[in-house]
C-alpha cells in the first residue's frame, strides 16, 4: 500500500470518528437526529454550512473549469457571495416559521404554507429525484481523487466503499450533531490545505503566484477574462444567477435541516456575514488551474484531464504524505456533503413520503432510507458512473423550479394558490428537462432561467383563474386562528411531538400566525 493511500484511508477513519464523537446521548425521535435540539450556534453553523457548500467541486471542478475556460471559474464565487447575501434575509424568517411549527424538511414548508400535503409530497419527490445524483457525484469524486494519485482504479473503488460506510454509520449513529463534528475537521484540514496549495504549486512551477498569472497573461491573455467560447459572458451570467437563486433561496432540501438545527435568527445572521471570506479559498483551486495551462496546454500535447488538474499538479509538488492530506481534505469534501444529503434525503422519507404513526416506526423509515441511498449512490458510482449524468446536469436547474413557490408564501400574505404553485413547479420541471436533455439550443443561456420564466407565468395565470372572488385571506388575519397565533388543534389522540417539534398531522396552513 502506498504512502498517500495509507493516508487517506486513515484520514477517513479520522473524519468518521470525529463523527461518532457527535453523539451526545440516545436518539428517540426523528426531530433529535436531525436537527438536534435547536440550539447550534454561530461557530457550529459557520462550519456546519461551510461543509456543506466546499465540496468534492470545490477540488475537481473549479480548478478544471479554470484549467479549461479560465476566468469563467469566478463563477462559483460570485454566485456564492451573492447566495450568502440573499441568505442573510431570507434564512431568519424560515427559521422561525420552522421552529414555530416544527419543521424538519424543506417540504414541511409547503405543506404547512398552502395546507397542501400534495405539494408538500410533490416537493419531496422533486428532492429524491436531484439529490441522489448529486450524492453519487460526491461518491463517484471521492473516487476518482484517489484513484488519479493512486493510479489505481481499485484504490478508488476502495475508498469509495469506505468513504460510503464510514458516512452511512456516523451519520446514522449521530445525525446533525456528526455532521456538525466532522465538518470541523473538514474544514481546518480543508483551509489548511488550501493555504499549502496556494504556496507550493505556483512556486513549484512557475517561481511563484505572481508568475503563475504574469505568465498567462504573456501566452493566454484572453483566459483572464470571460471570453467567447462555451463558457462565455451569458454562460457566466446566466450560470450566477441560477445558482445564486437556487443557493440563496433555499431550494436544495439538504439544507434545511442545518437551518432548522441553529439556535437562533441572530447565528443565522452572524453567519451568512462571515460565510463569504470562506469562498476566498475558491481562488486557491482557481490559480492551480491557471497553473495547470503552463504546465500542460489545454488541447496541446500532454494536456491533463481538467477535472484531474489540481491533484495532478499537488503529487508534482509535494511529498507523500502532503499529497495524502490532500486527498483527504478532498474526501473529507466529500464525504461531509454527503452525510448531509443523507439527511434531507431520509427525512424526506420519513417525514414527508411514508410517514409513519409511532416514532420508532419513523426512525426505522429513517435510517433504512439512508442505508437504502449512499448504497444506491455506491453502486450506481462503481457499476454504471454514467447513468445518472443527465440528472446531475438538471440538478441545479430542476432545484431552482422550487424557488416561485417558497417566494410566495414567505410573506404574511401569500401571492400564489397550491394548484397555481403546483403547475408552476410541474410545468417548469417539465420544461427543463426537455431543454436538458434534448439538448436544446439556449444560446448559453441557463436552461433552469428559461424554464423557471415559464414556471412563473403558470403559476399567475393558473393562481388568476382559479382564485376565489373573495381576496386571500391573510396569514394574520383568517378567522379560527387561535389568539396566540398557534395553529388550530385538531381533534382526537395525538403523540406528543415534543416542546419543539410538531407531528405531520398539525402540517396544516396556520392563517392567523403572527409576523
Amino acid at each position: 500500500m502506498s504512502v498517500v493511500l495509507a493516508v487517506s484511508l486513515l484520514g477517513m477513519c479520522a473524519l468518521a470518528l470525529c463523527g461518532f464523537l457527535g453523539r451526545t446521548g440516545r436518539t428517540t425521535d426523528l426531530a433529535e437526529w436531525a436537527v438536534g435540539q435547536r440550539n447550534f450556534g454561530t461557530l457550529a453553523m459557520w462550519f456546519l454550512q461551510a461543509g456543506e457548500v466546499f465540496t468534492t467541486f470545490s477540488f475537481l471542478g473549479v480548478a478544471g473549469v479554470a484549467y479549461a475556460g479560465g476566468n469563467a471559474a469566478t463563477y462559483a464565487m460570485v454566485y456564492l457571495a451573492l447566495a450568502f447575501l440573499l441568505l442573510y434575509f431570507i434564512q431568519p424568517r424560515l427559521w422561525r416559521l420552522g421552529e414555530r411549527h416544527g419543521y424538519l424538511t424543506q417540504a414541511d414548508y409547503f405543506t404547512q404554507r398552502y395546507g397542501s400535503p400534495l405539494y408538500g409530497k410533490v416537493v419531496a419527490v422533486i428532492g429524491l429525484v436531484f439529490l441522489i445524483p448529486y450524492l453519487q457525484l460526491q461518491i463517484t469524486g471521492l473516487g476518482m481523487v484517489v484513484g488519479l494519485v493512486t493510479g489505481s482504479t481499485a484504490s478508488g473503488r476502495l475508498s469509495m466503499v469506505l468513504a460510503s460506510v464510514l458516512t452511512a454509520a456516523f451519520v446514522l449513529w449521530s445525525g446533525i450533531r456528526g455532521l456538525k463534528n466532522s465538518a470541523y475537521f473538514k474544514d481546518v484540514l480543508t483551509l489548511g490545505v488550501m493555504l499549502v496549495l496556494a504556496i507550493a504549486v505556483p512556486l513549484h512551477y512557475t517561481g511563484g503566484l505572481g508568475e503563475v498569472f504574469r505568465q498567462v497573461h504573456e501566452v493566454q491573455p484572453q483566459m483572464l477574462t470571460v471570453h467567447s467560447g462555451e463558457r462565455d459572458r451569458m454562460w457566466w451570467t446566466t450560470s450566477v444567477l441560477t445558482s445564486a437563486l437556487a443557493g440563496g433561496l433555499m431550494a436544495t432540501p439538504h439544507h434545511w435541516p442545518p437551518l432548522m438545527a441553529a439556535g437562533g435568527p441572530r447565528a443565522i445572521r452572524t453567519n451568512n456575514v462571515f460565510m463569504p471570506l470562506y469562498q476566498i479559498a475558491l481562488m486557491v483551486p482557481i490559480t492551480i488551474g491557471f497553473t495547470g495551462m503552463l504546465v500542460a496546454r489545454p488541447g496541446g500535447d500532454g494536456a491533463g484531464d481538467p477535472d484531474g488538474i489540481l491533484l495532478t499538479l499537488a503529487q508534482g509538488a509535494l511529498p507523500g504524505w502532503a499529497t495524502g492530506l490532500v486527498v483527504v481534505a478532498a474526501a473529507a469534501s466529500a464525504m461531509v456533503p454527503a452525510g448531509a444529503m443523507c439527511v434531507g434525503i431520509s427525512t424526506l422519507v420519513a417525514r414527508n413520503l411514508l410517514p409513519a404513526r409511532r416514532e420508532a416506526a419513523r426512525m426505522v423509515v429513517n435510517h433504512s432510507v439512508v442505508v437504502l441511498a449512499i448504497g444506491l449512490a455506491l453502486t450506481l458510482g462503481i457499476l454504471r458512473p454514467g447513468l445518472l449524468a443527465d440528472l446531475q446536469l438538471l440538478t441545479v436547474s430542476g432545484f431552482i423550479q422550487i424557488v416561485p413557490g417558497l417566494l410566495a408564501a414567505i410573506g404574511r400574505r401569500r401571492l400564489l394558490t397550491a394548484p397555481g404553485a403546483l403547475a408552476g413547479l410541474v410545468t417548469g420541471e417539465a420544461v427543463v428537462t426537455w431543454l436538458t436533455l434534448a439538448e436544446v439550443e439556449t444560446h448559453h443561456v441557463n436552461a433552469g432561467l428559461v424554464a423557471l420564466a415559464v414556471n412563473v407565468l403558470v403559476a399567475a395565470a393558473v393562481t388568476a383563474l382559479f382564485r376565489r372572488p373573495a381576496a386571500s385571506p391573510t396569514m394574520d388575519s383568517a378567522p379560527g386562528a387561535h389568539e396566540d397565533g398557534g395553529l388550530r388543534k385538531d381533534s382526537g389522540p395525538r403523540e406528543d411531538p415534543g416542546p419543539k417539534t410538531r407531528t405531520s398531522a398539525a402540517m396544516t396552513i396556520e392563517e392567523g400566525e403572527r409576523p
